[in-house]
């Protein structure tokens, strides 16, 4: 059988997709990028914010043309949307066949088999080193999902309802899967979570996300590598962790730790806590430890009760803080959110027109950050030809993250031509509002190792996602 794949939203989503993916797989199944070619279509959605359900919705309806107009005869949902909206799907889109939720994935097979799927009522989802697993990122970084849930309140949030109580991996399932990926050939892993700073806590391990890094710092392999995190909670940002990514070269100089707001009072009516002066602090703390870090933050504007004095207090701490990296969202007022029943809502004028203005303020900041840099040299990971113009190249240095942080453009090189997966040394000739252009210089810093043979389930496979 023949199954075509489609994931949306973020990287969380994307390795449940190639958890569902590797199973299928296993079972003796064909991944196919062509869905005019496939026998099953599965789209794996996301809801979290109204663009992104928006296009899970369209992209539904799209791949239900191929029932038409391919040879597809099933089509399963799988992912977000299933959770907030089951029975709507179901009794709306006929076109859909069947629905996988979040905690459902293990059913992938049964239901593209056209059999009746066992419930689990007894052992929540969570994916481990032994799991089928077929990776859709290119062959040199990978992501590594390392607990599963979240038990934070915030009120604009609604993850903990898809995804249940928060719950971490075994430490030595992650370590053996980071090994197994980077004798495979991956430079970067990127561990990824709800919370990824609360790991181990349910396991009775003390700093546990800084045991975890430390660990994976040591894994031997024959050239560099870069090791990162995503989607710390503020609060939980340790001393200790800080030390650790200061110690460990693979551990790369970087922070993303999402603060949604800097007014106290916003703050607490996200049931997050804290302020800007805090915030201020703790970054203060961060970069006396990691002088060279990089943080990255995302904010929520438009958060109903936000006033025009809270706005202006936001604005102000962006400028001191002079993040290196910014994600600005406007706040959706989703029905199964706590915040829906908060009073104040926003105007959705007034919400598009604070995105504008706190979105300015940080280019900004992030263009003289960038002209800093220019005449000085870092290494980066080079992606491969530039996705706007095949006279360019792309890569990415330590202080950017897959798919969020820009790219660091290559328009010249010295030496051999680069290649996918290559670390080299790069001489940055200009800086832009968000992205960097440089020189490749001669010799690599660390020369790309081909991959391993492709001789087992959970191995790296070139195959990619609708």
């Amino acid at each position: 059988m023949k199954v075509g794949f489609v994931s949306l939203g973020c990287p969380k989503n994307l390795v449940d997709s190639e958890v569902m993916m590797g199973q299928l797989v296993s079972r003796g199944h064909e991944i196919t990028p062509h869905p005019d070619q496939a026998d099953v279509l599965v789209v794996n959605t996301c809801s979290f914010i109204d663009p992104a359900k928006k296009e899970s919705v369209d992209t539904i309806l799209e791949m239900a043309e191929y029932k038409k107009i391919g040879r597809a005869k099933k089509l399963i949902v799988a992912g977000c949307l299933v959770e907030r909206y089951r029975d709507q799907i179901r009794r709306e889109m006929p076109e859909v066949d069947a629905v996988v939720g979040t905690n459902e994935i293990e059913q992938i097979v049964p239901l593209c088999e056209g059999i009746e799927a066992a419930a689990n009522p007894f052992e929540p989802y969570l994916y481990h080193d032994l799991t089928p697993r077929v990776l859709a990122t290119p062959r040199h970084f990978a992501y590594i999902k390392i607990a599963e849930g979240c038990d934070h309140p915030c009120t604009f949030c609604v993850i903990p309802q898809y995804r249940g109580k928060f719950r971490s991996r075994r430490f030595e399932s992650v370590i053996a899967e980071a090994s197994r990926l980077f004798q495979q050939g991956v430079r970067e892993i990127n561990l990824i979570g709800q919370d990824t700073t609360c790991y181990g806590e349910d396991l009775g391990i003390k700093d546990g996300l800084a045991a975890l890094l430390a660990r994976l710092a040591q894994i031997e392999t024959p050239g560099e590598k870069w090791i990162r995190f995503l989607y710390a909670y503020p609060n939980k940002v340790t001393q200790k962790l800080l030390d650790t990514i200061a110690e460990h070269a693979a551990l790369v100089k970087y922070i993303d730790m999402p603060l949604q707001h800097a007014s106290a009072r916003v703050l607490k009516r996200m049931k997050r806590g804290a302020s800007g002066d805090i915030f201020l602090k703790l970054i203060e703390r961060i970069r006396r430890t990691i002088p060279s870090v990089a943080i990255r933050t995302s904010m929520i504007v438009g958060f109903p009760g936000e006033t025009a004095r809270d706005f202006d207090e936001l604005c102000q701490f962006v400028e001191a803080a002079r993040f290196d990296r910014l994600g600005v969202f406007s706040y959706s007022d989703e029905d199964t959110s706590a915040s829906y029943h908060l009073d104040g809502k926003v105007a959705g004028r007034t919400i598009y027109a604070r995105k504008r203005r706190l979105m300015a303020l940080q280019r900004k900041v992030a263009r003289a950050r960038n002209r800093q840099l220019v005449g000085s040299e870092t290494t980066v990971l080079v992606e491969g030809i530039s996705k706007e113009t095949d006279l360019l190249w792309e890569g990415r240095m330590p202080t950017q993250a897959p798919e969020i942080d820009g790219v660091t453009l290559i328009n010249d090189f010295e030496g051999a031509e680069p290649g996918p997966g290559e670390m080299r040394r790069l001489r940055i000739t200009e800086g832009h509002d968000y992205d960097l252009v440089g020189t490749l210089l001669e010799g690599n810093a660390n020369p790309a190792r081909r991959a391993a043979p492709l001789v087992q389930i959970g191995a790296q496979i070139p195959i990619p996602v609708l």
